[in-house]
């Protein structure tokens, strides 16, 4: 849609309705462009085709990565795309990530709570909405300065300048860009899932990432005492989802299937095994079992038979059934390889550290039954990234026969090393950690889960101590607001980024002369415009 356009259709509209004269066919074509997404539908097909092109994009040239950050709340979101805007000047490749963690930390009504998923099915849908509700209205906000500044171009009779402006609503690029949205194990079985997704595809979603963990045992990918389910169970929730995508008319929305396999080594149930080797037997082949004898049996006890051979599953007081040590790496591939084979479109592989080494040796052997298999990566902050990569350039530079004496591996955090040659090759490996496990690992998507909540405790914690410590008021205005100024960030203006603008041309189109304006001379939000 061109501006002129929207301009001419409003006023074929408004001419032949009696009684119309005081609407303004300009100001209906400013409004249609402020909000050009009518519904959470229209946002999932948007956004779906921008990350099937992207994919596309990544299979020709795996530096072509895609990024995001989480956000738990509208405006982190809105602030992150209006930063990437003014800095790249496009979003092209940077998404917003929604992680069901932060959710439970931070948007629960039962308050604070571990990533279990105890929180409210419904508060995840509800963030998604919340989030484009406020990229919307980070659209509705530019969009309103720049009519401004062509009505005061042409005011001026500066035609250059008019033209110049409404060729650049015309290329107008929106905000609103693809949300990966976790949706955990699913918050129940196959048809939970199934209405769950529903609601995140409704509120705007096109990318939805599910877990192979028991629903009701569910645990953060980086704690303990996680279950998975055999893949059958684990497949039929992918189904569900893109049931759920093609019911509502997103044919190309995407699936994450992630995988913890590799830190979970408990399960819940044994396999139906239809037929020797398939799908089922294959999960219980990793099960931790041990020989027995009609002699030898328990009352209880649990059998299942391999080879003609009788064997006792390992299994604990809570009927959990364990899994042999060291195969997590070889249910990984297998969880990836069956995902991919039923219907998932990406990967997610929950590692234990940030290791290219570990993640493209699994990737390698997906690939070779599935050649574009491709991941979503967490770039966690539960990893200690300053330790766990100089810890992996010591060991390179011990094993390529370096003199390490001037380092002691067991005090590597130690600031001591940060202006070292390790501490600087370790930073280094930090710094090109995405482009290059892109190229050698296949991620296609990396994305830090929770960065926001970090940083939110840390910006909160510094204003606390400077405020309410010696420098007072000055703690604020040193800290933030001056900074603000100097670094051209849009909400030392708070008021115009809540809508106040918006809100006065409404009143304008609404009321000409008799509106009631806020953005009068006595506005203290004046006293920014330098």
């Amino acid at each position: 849609m061109t501006y002129q356009s929207e301009i001419a259709k409003a006023d074929g509209l408004i001419s032949g309705q009696a009684g119309w004269d005081g609407i303004a066919s300009e100001s209906v074509a400013r409004m249609r462009l402020q909000n050009r997404f009518n519904t959470g539908l229209d946002i999932a097909r948007y956004t779906a085709g921008i990350m099937r092109r992207d994919m596309a994009t990544y299979d020709a040239d795996p530096a072509a990565y895609t990024q995001s950050l989480g956000c738990w709340h509208g405006f982190i979101g809105q602030q992150k795309m209006i930063s990437i805007k003014k800095h790249f000047g496009s979003t092209k490749g940077r998404y917003l990530y929604l992680s069901g963690w932060m959710v439970a930390a931070l948007r629960s009504e039962f308050g604070p709570l571990p990533d279990q998923s105890m929180h409210e099915k419904t508060s995840v849908p509800a963030l998604i909405e919340e989030l484009y509700t406020f990229l919307k209205q980070a659209d509705a906000r530019e969009l309103g300065m720049m009519f401004r500044d062509l009505d005061a171009a042409r005011e001026a009779g500066d035609e250059v300048r008019a033209a110049k402006i409404s060729h650049d609503i015309d290329a107008y690029e929106t905000h609103v860009v693809p949300i990966i949205a976790d949706i955990d194990a699913g918050f129940g079985n196959a048809e939970a899932t199934y209405l769950l997704a529903k609601k995140f595809i409704e509120a705007g979603a096109c990318c939805i990432q599910i877990e192979n963990q028991v629903s009701d045992e569910k645990q953060c990918g980086h704690q303990d005492g996680k279950v998975t389910v055999p893949h059958e169970d684990f497949l039929a929730k992918i189904r569900a989802v893109r049931y759920a995508f093609l019911e509502l008319g997103v044919d190309d929305g995407i699936i994450v299937a992630r995988t913890d396999s590799l830190g979970a080594g408990l399960t819940k149930q044994i396999a139906y095994v239809r037929e020797a080797g398939d799908i089922a037997d294959q999960y219980n082949s990793f099960l931790d079992c041990e020989p027995v004898d009609a002699a030898t049996l328990g009352h209880g006890d649990v059998l299942i038979t391999r080879d003609g051979q009788l064997l006792r599953p390992k299994r604990l007081p809570s009927n959990l059934y364990q899994f042999r040590p060291g195969t997590g790496e070889d249910r990984c591939v297998l969880d990836c390889i069956t995902a991919l084979q039923n219907g998932a479109d990406l990967l997610w592989i929950e590692t234990e550290k940030p290791h290219i080494g570990q993640i493209g040796g699994m990737v390698s052997r997906i690939r070779e039954v599935i050649p574009n298999a491709k991941l979503v990566y967490n770039n966690s902050p539960s990893f200690n990234w300053t330790l766990n990569f100089r810890q992996q350039v010591y060991d390179a530079w011990a094993q390529d026969g370096r003199d390490m004496t001037a380092y002691d591996r067991a005090r590597l955090m130690s600031i001591d090393y940060d202006d070292t040659d390790l501490g600087r090759e370790a930073d280094e490996r930090i710094r090109t950690f995405q482009r290059d496990a892109a190229r050698e690992a296949g991620i296609f998507h990396h994305l830090i889960t929770l960065p926001t909540y970090h940083t939110a405790a840390l910006s909160t914690d510094n204003l606390a101590r400077r405020y309410f410590g010696e420098e007072g008021m000055l703690g604020y205005v040193k800290q933030v607001q001056r900074e603000e100024i100097r670094q051209g960030i849009a909400c030392v203006k708070h008021q115009n980024m809540a809508g106040s603008d918006i809100g006065d041309d409404h009143k304008d189109y609404f009321a000409g002369e008799a509106a009631l304006k806020a953005g009068g001379a006595h506005n203290t939000m004046n006293q920014f415009a330098a």
